[in-house]
């Protein structure tokens, strides 16, 4: 809240620096004010339709609103102008699938990868498309290539506690959820709570 009050003031100081305004976006996009991040963000995209920052962040405050179809609109055109814009394909590869959009999902994140071969997120995003899919043998490839390019990742091993929890693979689930223990503790709790009916203590 202090955070959004200092932009806000900001920008009320400042009416016609768009640097401001979107700062202020920004700061509603983090406390969870969509609607008036996207209102502020319509203004900057409809004085420059090319702003590929407002038309990311729109689609952010979209996607984190349930506003799918938006999204997945302000993503592509983020792509478009801007062909390297790597969080960009992930958000949309996430929004194709939330849509049940597999193929394409699978098409951006790969477009992503192309990019940037080392790119964690892409991989892990591709793991959830495949066992989305039913496509196992490469939701698991993707995903220890995850682990391959960051070991001590607390996605991949979520990634890869999902591939196990596919397979019905419990030993496998627990052994991720013990290595969770020491990266992530809250979302080892999660996945705890959910299937071994415990939880990290305080020291991970």
């Amino acid at each position: 809240m202090q955070e959004i009050n200092r932009h806000e003031g900001d920008a009320g100081n400042c009416p016609g620096e768009e640097g401001k305004s979107y700062e202020l976006a920004l700061s509603y996009i983090n406390g969870g004010r969509y609607s008036e991040a996207v209102g502020i963000l319509d203004g900057l995209i409809e004085k420059d339709r090319r702003n590929v920052n407002a038309l990311y962040s729109r689609g952010v405050a979209h996607m984190s609103s349930g506003n799918y179809r938006q999204a997945g609109q302000d993503f592509l055109r983020t792509v478009a102008l801007d062909r390297e814009f790597l969080n960009a394909y992930k958000n949309l590869g996430f929004v194709q699938l939330t849509m049940g959009k597999e193929d394409a999902a699978i098409t951006t994140l790969e477009r992503a990868l192309e990019i940037d071969p080392a790119y964690v997120d892409a991989y892990c995003l591709l793991g959830d498309v495949y066992i989305d899919a039913g496509e196992y043998d490469k939701a698991r490839a993707v995903i220890e290539k995850a682990l391959e390019l960051e070991p001590d990742g607390a996605e991949p091993h979520c990634k890869m506690a999902m591939y196990c929890l596919s397979q019905g693979d419990f030993r496998g689930l627990k052994k991720q959820y013990t290595i969770l223990k020491h990266l992530d503790p809250a979302l080892a709790a999660q996945i705890g709570g959910l299937f071994f009916d415990e939880t990290p203590d305080e020291n991970g």
